[in-house]
């Protein structure tokens, strides 16, 4: 079954295309050109929908199946920031490394090494059959000194809860099992598994 991501994002496609390997998973940037889609939702879910639901339109194809993914960092002692913000957390166009310096500047200037922070991922899924929302978390602490080039984003300052390293120094294997976008992505599977069970019939 052809599963559309409504991602451009090349850290997130790897993740999923990882997780997802019975599924014939493609960028949705490889079929349509739609430039930058304004995420102007309130919350994770809401962002997620928005993409799914504009990549769906633009195929124009009944049969296809869009799965968008949005997700970020909420740290406590900066009142939930970046939240939503995460991906521009920097300013518009920002990177991944302007964002982590951001975060690590706005700790210090609180006079802080560590707080505790969690991961919030929401996927989007959009077919002919309906939309459906489903989500995943990952808490534990965020420092003010990456540590480690593995993964993306935020990765080498965050700590996840029963762990001394942060996702930048952990095994993609074991990030991969307690990821936020794991556990939303296995619930996410679970919908798939039905509307394939129910276009089967």
């Amino acid at each position: 079954m052809r599963l559309v991501l409504a991602t451009s994002n090349r850290g997130k496609i790897r993740e999923i295309k990882a997780l997802y390997d019975t599924f014939d998973v493609i960028a949705y940037s490889d079929l349509v050109d739609l430039g930058e889609i304004i995420e102007d939702g309130a919350t994770f879910a809401e962002n997620a929908m928005i993409k799914a639901r504009t990549v769906f339109e633009a195929l124009n194809d009944p049969e296809a199946i869009v799965l968008s993914d949005d997700s970020g960092i909420s740290v406590d002692a900066l009142g939930g920031e970046p939240g939503i913000y995460s991906a521009r957390y920097a300013g518009k166009g920002a990177s991944d490394k302007d964002n982590l310096k951001k975060l690590v500047e706005a700790l210090k200037a609180k006079g802080l090494t560590e707080s505790p922070a969690f991961y919030t991922a929401a996927i989007g899924i959009v077919c002919r059959e309906g939309d459906y929302t489903v989500h995943g978390w990952m808490h534990g602490r965020v420092i003010d000194t990456p540590r480690g080039d593995g993964g993306f984003g935020y990765d080498p300052m965050f700590i996840p809860r029963g762990y001394n390293l942060t996702l930048g120094e952990l095994d993609p294997e074991i990030k991969k099992r307690i990821s936020h976008r794991s556990k939303a992505l296995a619930l996410a599977k679970v919908v798939l598994g039905t509307i394939q069970r129910h276009r089967s019939t």
